[in-house]
């Protein structure tokens, strides 16, 4: 299948040396819409109405304080906060305060509603996430109709858990019959193959702390928790 532009950065991803070539993408993506919200970008109408409403996570905004453009990250947070109190007391004035009954069930206020719905709204976790579903519809279609595609799947290091979940449900959204086998059994033989030889590493990592096997060589083992923690919770550590 001639290369497209959506194809691009999955195949780069599965040509890297790496876990989970999901994790990869999505640290790719992630860069990126780190780099565009605090670039240009942050000055245009559309963008801040959308960072007005959706504000950041806890982990993008400390990511975005270490990127050093401070006058970017005041003046998100500024109308942010501008945004968010305007949409607090409107809430509170109209909330109306009852004494509810000792059997009655207690529903959360509007105030509790708008304030939950806004701890978990990032405008780069969006971003990102909108971005990464489509990768993961590129994997599947790629499976599908690139003919050199199934190999280098086939032969990747495998997946972090949580990727191998998100393949394995996107499959069984598109995919049927003969093509849905072929592809389950092999994203099946590729997570497990690869978790068994990742936590064989970790194993023996755990081993050369006994003193009889102080001079035994590290194998592949040096950097088994690094790999391990890929594997386990989708991240890239140093």
């Amino acid at each position: 299948m001639k290369e497209q532009l959506y194809t691009i950065p999955v195949n780069d991803a599965f040509d890297i040396d790496c876990e989970c070539p999901l994790c990869q993408m999505y640290k790719d993506i992630e860069d990126a819409a780190l780099e565009f919200t605090l670039g240009p970008s942050y000055m245009e109408d559309d963008i801040r109405m959308e960072t007005d409403k959706a504000g950041f996570c806890t982990k993008h905004i400390k990511q975005l304080y270490e990127s050093q453009n401070r006058l970017g990250i005041a003046l998100m947070l500024h109308t942010h906060m501008q945004h968010t109190t305007k949409s607090l007391e409107k809430l509170s004035k109209n909330q109306t305060v009852s004494k509810k009954s000792l059997f009655q069930k207690k529903e959360p206020s509007s105030v509790t509603k708008y304030i939950n719905e806004l701890n978990n709204s990032c405008y780069i976790c969006n971003r990102v996430n909108n971005v990464f579903k489509r990768y993961i519809a590129t994997i599947i279609h790629c499976y599908q109709h690139d003919s050199e595609f199934p190999d280098k799947f086939n032969n990747s290091k495998g997946f972090c858990t949580k990727h191998y979940g998100m393949l394995y449900d996107a499959a069984l959204d598109v995919m049927s019959g003969t093509k849905l086998t072929d592809f389950i059994n092999s994203l099946n033989n590729i997570y497990f193959t690869n978790i068994k030889r990742v936590t064989d590493d970790l194993e023996w990592f755990i081993d050369k702390f006994d003193y009889r096997n102080e001079d035994a060589p590290w194998k592949n083992s040096k950097d088994a928790v690094q790999r391990s923690i890929i594997k386990t919770n989708s991240t890239f550590v140093e």
